[in-house]
């Protein structure tokens, strides 16, 4: 039954693929070289709109294909390392617009988790879905205690979907692992098990309350960021209800416009956030795509951005954001044998590369970008076509550096919008010079040592019994060593003495031995010679045995 099913949902991707004209990228495979004619049997080959780029077709595609193929397409946009650029591009413009379920159907899924009845767990419930999503949907409440609120509910049957596809997906990637050679570089069984991973991640729910709650946390009675309260009491693995915020959403430029909103201050607190976000908290939101940004109307001239979905969260290693940090100063000054040195020593590259080399790839994709007004030089790029560089050089960008970069992409293209000559190098560059420097010097050391200091002074009480054991157990091994070699010196002595011994007893043996041949011939002292012969072998089986 599986089976079939699986075979059923094939053909209507292969109908969609071959709807949209995508039987050419498969047909124009090496695998697949010899049947490139059957393209021209394709009707839509020749009814097709032919100015559609491939990125489009592609796009739209996906958009057919359903809300899992539109998430993984999402997920996937954000592998511009291993993408071609203008694909990459379009699938950024994929659009969450899934129809929504049936809000009774949504009641019933709360209830069900809840165990109550809806009137019982909130004083009002809006049946008409705010806003619906390929993974869940919107619905409006009020709590019993008056707090407007919004409730999230997962899509019915959503992980059975997600399972379908991905299996297919991991089969197909298998396939084109094994079979298409100029496919092998995209890594396909690594793509979708990112986006399994980020698509699973999503299916829970409380995971999703977490990060809400850990953001809202790092922004408490921040004047920047506001992040909406988690009503915990009402949350389970596919319900998560929280605070109803009020606010123009970000994408609506004439609004913010008419509000009055101060735009560059706006735009600039986009970057602040966002460096704010990575390298004081270590943890960001990488979603922050222009349908999961409000800001608010109660400070125009200090203006106020407002978050949600927080399905999708990044966090940086501190070696992580050193790296981040100090080749964007590097960029910034233009010193490209820094930023392979940077490279080298922290670990990203073997050991064995050529600094020369991988320096004047850098410069070669940099320089272009340079030449243009400070302005319109973007970080996201700018980070885009170091990966893309380094993948040269066999270097695995981590995910979250992934992540990191298409936030950024999704700020700056934000920024942009609300304010056209927005700066961001003079907003970035001195805050990235002041974190590193709370990262080095004395004030460092000191802070570091403090924040250590209640795990040094637990362990302390242990240290002298974990010197002694150390102590002891090498001072056993010295005594041990010199037994060792005692004991093989007097094993090597006796050997040779008990060597000369058996080369002395062997010589009286074969001695008597002689002497027994030769008086033998005398008849009268035959009764000696048996006597004298037998104590020689006696005597030589003796030294044999003990020696």
């Amino acid at each position: 039954m599986k089976t079939l099913s699986q075979l059923c949902r094939l053909m209507k991707i292969n109908y969609i693929l071959v709807r949209y004209n995508l039987d050419e990228i498969i047909l124009a495979t090496t695998w697949f070289s010899s049947f490139r004619f059957l393209r021209y049997a394709n009707p839509w080959y020749w009814l097709s709109n032919k100015k559609l780029t491939r990125g489009q077709r592609i796009r739209l595609a996906i958009e057919e294909l359903g809300p899992i193929f539109i998430k993984a397409g999402q997920v996937l946009s954000t592998r511009r390392d291993l993408l071609p650029d203008d694909i990459a591009e379009e699938l950024t413009k994929l659009q969450d617009q899934v129809p929504p379920f049936s809000g009774l159907l949504a009641q019933k899924i709360i209830e069900t988790s809840l165990h109550q009845n809806i009137k019982d767990i909130f004083a009002s419930f809006d049946p008409q879905a705010l806003a619906s999503a390929s993974i869940a949907q919107v619905h409006a409440v009020t709590l019993m205690d008056g707090r407007a609120g919004v409730v999230k509910v997962l899509r019915p049957g959503i992980k059975k979907l997600i399972d379908r596809d991905l299996d297919l997906l991991f089969t197909l990637a298998s396939f084109a692992d094994r079979y298409w050679k100029q496919g092998r570089r995209f890594k396909p069984k690594e793509i979708v098990a990112e986006i399994a991973s980020t698509l699973y991640d999503e299916l829970d729910l409380l995971r999703e309350g977490a990060n809400a709650s850990q953001l809202r946390r790092n922004f408490q009675d921040s004047s920047e960021l506001y992040i909406p309260e988690i009503y915990w009491h009402y949350c389970r693995v596919d319900v998560l209800v929280m605070e109803r915020i009020e606010g123009i959403p970000i994408h609506n430029i004439f609004a913010i416009k008419e509000a009055g909103i101060n735009l560059k201050k706006l735009a600039e607190r986009g970057v602040e956030i966002f460096f704010t976000q990575v390298f004081r908290d270590s943890f960001f939101h990488a979603d922050m795509h222009p349908g999961n940004i409000f800001v608010s109307t109660k400070n125009l001239e200090n203006p106020q951005y407002i978050a949600v979905d927080f399905g999708i969260v990044g966090s940086l290693s501190t070696q992580d954001q050193r790296y981040l940090a100090e080749n964007m100063l590097a960029f910034f000054k233009r010193d490209y044998q820094r930023v392979a040195e940077l490279h080298v020593s922290s670990g990203w590259l073997s050991p064995d590369t050529r600094i020369d080399q991988f320096e004047g790839a850098i410069r070669a994709v940099c320089e272009p970008i340079f030449a243009r007004p400070v302005k319109e030089i973007s970080f996201g790029h700018l980070l885009l076509r170091l990966f893309q560089t380094a993948r040269r050089f066999n270097i695995n960008i981590q995910p979250q550096l992934i992540l990191l970069q298409k936030t950024l992409l999704n700020i700056e293209g934000v920024g942009a919008q609300i304010y056209p000559d927005l700066d961001i190098w003079t907003i970035a560059g001195p805050y990235l010079e002041r974190w590193l420097k709370k990262q080095v010097g004395p004030r460092a050391f000191l802070r570091k040592v403090r924040n250590n200091l209640p795990y040094w002074s637990e362990k302390l009480p242990e240290i002298p019994e974990l010197v002694y054991g150390v102590l002891n157990e090498f001072r056993h091994k010295q005594e041990s060593d010199r037994f060792m070699l005692e004991q093989s010196i007097r094993d090597s002595t006796i050997q040779k003495k008990a060597r000369a011994r058996r080369s002395m007893l062997g010589l009286s043996g074969g001695f008597l031995l002689s002497a027994l041949i030769v008086m033998s011939q005398l008849a009268m002292l035959n009764s000696v010679v048996y006597l004298l012969g037998g104590l020689g072998i006696v005597a030589f089986i003796i030294a044999e045995c003990i020696f």
